[in-house]
């Protein structure tokens, strides 16, 4: 019962092109029109300069042969590098460290993803092919409706009716902007959309795949959901990373054999659905992933490790429209910030306090004799209040000695600073503080998470299957790692499939040592062979 779909290798360094136009008009055809044709449209490219700033010049050659780039980091990269980092009517400075930092950031992310649906369709012999009779065409939506086990979007999960949702919007922002012949906004929001697909529809909804009811409607809607997401971004990146999409289109709809369009390069480009676009989910969903990169960002800046639990998270909202949904995701919000409690406040200022600080060497010479008015005034202002004016009008407006005077990012900076026992992190929608107290039970926890940690890389290193069982010894003197591993034994064999844990050496298994938290640890692990 395992899946056909089971290439998964990368083919980001892949530059033979495989595509034909085979729309080519007879050779005797007469034009339509009398030439010349008058353009409608045209883009003014700007210069291509090398490294060092100069116009790029065989003399100086201060550029790296192209055929260098494709055998090193393929085409795609070159490719996404041109359409993604700049405005094409403005001067391209060439940069190889740019093209190399393309890979991991747009090309490798979807790839990930691509790679996670591949290996769990196989353990779980999702056949899409199987599912759908007939000719499957261009494997639509529409076509895919016809697949056993596929849920009209509306009676799916929160989480899939949100990706198909960003999925449609991504579709019509990329026809809006290539239609406008901006490459450039389009290839954002392509990024944007990828960051969605890798770091929160997937991350968030791994378990839903490692559920051992193969037909269960919720792990048939998880497949069903990622399959026409990457079915539909195969062919919305095809104009930009070609080979890419052409290997991931062959892969995903080859299962289907001829009842399927051979080449994505041979479909139609996507069309939007409005229908399925929910834009409060939308609205709502932004503000929750807000939060939590608030919260890592906070997290990072007090140098907190992601894996040590914290005891709770407060947010202010700076509106409390959405506050009532927010709170029955509070489990979600808990997990992806790993704390224990979340809790919702009105002021910040029982966490933070406001640096408000004029740039005096811009404002003096415009303002004049004002300034020593508008300083006062500002000193005495609300700091979070001229924080959200800056964030989201832009401009903070003040009335002093009855004239209007406007400050902008640039004249006003307002920081933010956590008082002690708090780390905090802010946007125009939110202030996100972390408490950063740590009691013993909350370290002993880290310490079972660091252990986690390295029992999965020591999985990686026996090349253990996704779904191999194993046994796990841990041996060490500290009485505080032995307390952290009896509370912990629970989650520490649930992350890692281990059918236990021993405190004794495993025989037949090699002792690898570790230094955690400052005391030795001996990792071994045994493979247990199916029964």
């Amino acid at each position: 019962h395992r899946s056909p779909i089971t290439d998964h290798r990368s083919p980001i360094t892949d530059h033979r092109s495989p595509i034909t136009d085979h729309r080519s008009p007879p050779r005797n055809a007469a034009p339509s029109h009398p030439f010349p044709h008058p353009f409608k449209n045209c883009i003014v490219l700007g210069l291509m300069l090398g490294e060092d700033g100069g116009k790029m010049s065989k003399s100086k050659r201060n550029y790296r042969e192209p055929s260098q780039i494709f055998d090193r980091y393929g085409a795609d990269a070159l490719r996404w590098y041109f359409f993604a980092n700049q405005p094409p009517w403005s001067s391209i400075r060439y940069s190889e460290q740019a093209i190399k930092d393309s890979i991991p950031e747009f090309l490798l992310r979807l790839w990930n993803v691509y790679s996670f649906f591949v290996i769990y369709a196989n353990i779980d012999g999702f056949d899409p092919a199987a599912s759908i009779a007939g000719e499957a065409g261009q494997l639509t939506p529409a076509e895919l409706a016809r697949g056993d086990g596929y849920r009209p979007p509306a009676e799916r999960s929160e989480l899939d009716r949100w990706v198909l949702s960003e999925l449609n919007r991504t579709v019509a922002a990329l026809i809006e902007r290539m239609d406008a012949y901006d490459n450039f906004t389009a290839c954002l929001r392509l990024n944007e959309f990828a960051d969605a697909l890798s770091n929160w529809y997937v991350r968030r909804g791994r378990d839903r795949y490692w559920s051992s009811d193969k037909r269960s409607p919720d792990k048939l809607d998880a497949y069903w959901t990622l399959y026409e997401c990457l079915l539909a971004t195969s062919k919305l990146i095809a104009p930009f990373t070609p080979f890419l999409a052409e290997t991931m289109w062959r892969n995903l709809a080859g299962v289907f054999g001829g009842r399927a369009v051979e080449s994505v390069h041979l479909c139609d480009y996507p069309v939007a659905d409005p229908a399925v676009v929910d834009d409060l989910l939308v609205e709502r969903m932004q503000l929750l992933r807000e939060i939590a990169s608030l919260g890592r960002k906070a997290r990072m800046d007090a140098k907190l490790k992601v894996r040590q639990p914290l005891a709770r998270v407060e947010v202010i909202l700076a509106k409390d429209t959405h506050q009532a949904w927010l709170k029955a995701h509070d489990d979600l919000l808990r997990d992806e910030l790993n704390v224990k409690q979340v809790e919702y406040a009105e002021q910040a200022a029982d966490y933070i306090t406001y640096e408000v600080l004029p740039n005096f060497k811009r404002l003096g010479p415009r303002l004049g004799k004002l300034m020593p008015k508008v300083k006062q005034h500002l000193s005495g202002a609300v700091g979070s209040l001229l924080l959200y004016e800056l964030g989201a009008p832009g401009r903070v407006s003040l009335e002093v000695d009855g004239q209007r005077v406007e400050l902008d990012s640039e004249d006003l900076q307002v920081r933010l600073q956590a008082k002690p026992g708090w780390a905090a992190a802010h946007l125009p929608s939110c202030v996100v503080v972390l408490s950063t107290d740590l009691t013993p039970a909350l370290v002993r926890e880290g310490l079972a998470r660091d252990l986690v940690r390295l029992i999965q890389e020591r999985r990686k290193e026996l090349d253990c299957q996704y779904t191999d069982r194993i046994q796990v010894g841990l041996v060490t003197e500290s009485a505080e790692l032995r307390q952290a591993i009896e509370e912990n034994t629970e989650y520490i064999c649930g992350e890692t499939l281990a059918l236990g844990l021993t405190a004794d050496p495993l025989e037949g298994a090699v002792a690898v040592e570790h230094d955690l938290a400052g005391s030795p640890l001996q990792l071994y692990v045994l493979t247990v062979p199916a029964s």
